[in-house]
């Protein structure tokens, strides 16, 4: 039976998830940014949590990790490399390092760049990432602890998933990033058609996650350093494509 899972608003504008393999009964968290939001998702499905996979150290991420496992006796698995900064962690994970929910596999890609330490969930055989603040729709994270060839590299990695791979990420910030978008892609038309859809989702107060690999490589900027009409806009013709990636960047945190 495939992976069902579960997408919600935490706090703000954070993503809350639940993956649930039928076959176990087993229930993962990705991330825990609010422990009452959670709970409801749980009450709402019925479903009960086993672990936690947590993608990062920041606290809008791990918020909840302490009550939820002294709630439910959960094991929270993280990064390896943010192990000190992670609440109650259990087990830590790296490049390459594999989780089993039930008799899914689920492969750990290390996507450094919005963290040092950052790391994202693959599910090949149903086709799902979970990327957190390392890829948006239509954006990526900012780079707080790491220098632009870092998450370039993060970004190329989550690129080479196959196009059909579904994406949930850790916040909706698609309505802000398709607005940036467009300035230094101003000539996409499949980018113009999909903002003007996210303005609709978002006026009817509807989320616009997930994505897919696939959407993001013909739309999203920060997939796109390689594009010509971008780098004619930029006036980068000959720049390298980290320059461009870092340039885009740039630009975003000062929109």
């Amino acid at each position: 039976m495939p992976v069902e899972i579960e997408q919600f608003i935490c706090r703000s504008d954070n993503f809350g998830v639940l993956v649930h393999d039928p076959s176990s009964g087993q229930t993962a968290i990705i991330d825990a940014p609010e422990e009452a939001a959670i709970l409801a998702a749980l009450k709402r499905t019925g479903w009960t949590p086993t672990m936690i996979l947590t993608t990062h150290h920041h606290l809008d991420h791990v918020e909840a990790n302490l009550a939820l496992k002294d709630r439910f006796k959960l094991k929270i698995v993280g990064p390896e490399a943010e192990k000190a900064r992670i609440p109650g962690i259990d087990q830590t994970v790296r490049q390459g390092s594999v989780v089993q929910l039930g008799a899914e596999r689920i492969e750990v890609i290390e996507t450094p760049g919005h963290t040092a330490g950052h790391v994202s969930y693959h599910l090949p055989a149903p086709k799902v990432a979970f990327t957190a603040d390392t890829l948006f729709a239509l954006g990526c994270g900012r780079l707080f602890e790491c220098k632009p060839p870092v998450m370039h590299e993060s970004l190329k990695k989550l690129a080479a998933l196959p196009a059909d791979t579904v994406v949930y990420c850790g916040h909706e910030y698609t309505l802000a990033n398709a607005r940036f978008a467009l300035t230094v892609d101003p000539t996409n038309s499949a980018l113009k058609e999909r903002a003007a859809r996210i303005e609709a989702l978002r006026a009817a107060d509807k989320p616009t996650l997930p994505t897919t690999i696939g959407e993001e490589l013909s739309t999203n900027p920060f997939l796109r350093w390689h594009d010509p009409a971008i780098r004619k806009h930029l006036g980068m013709e000959k720049a390298s494509d980290v320059e461009v990636f870092a340039e885009i960047r740039k630009r975003k945190d000062n929109f």
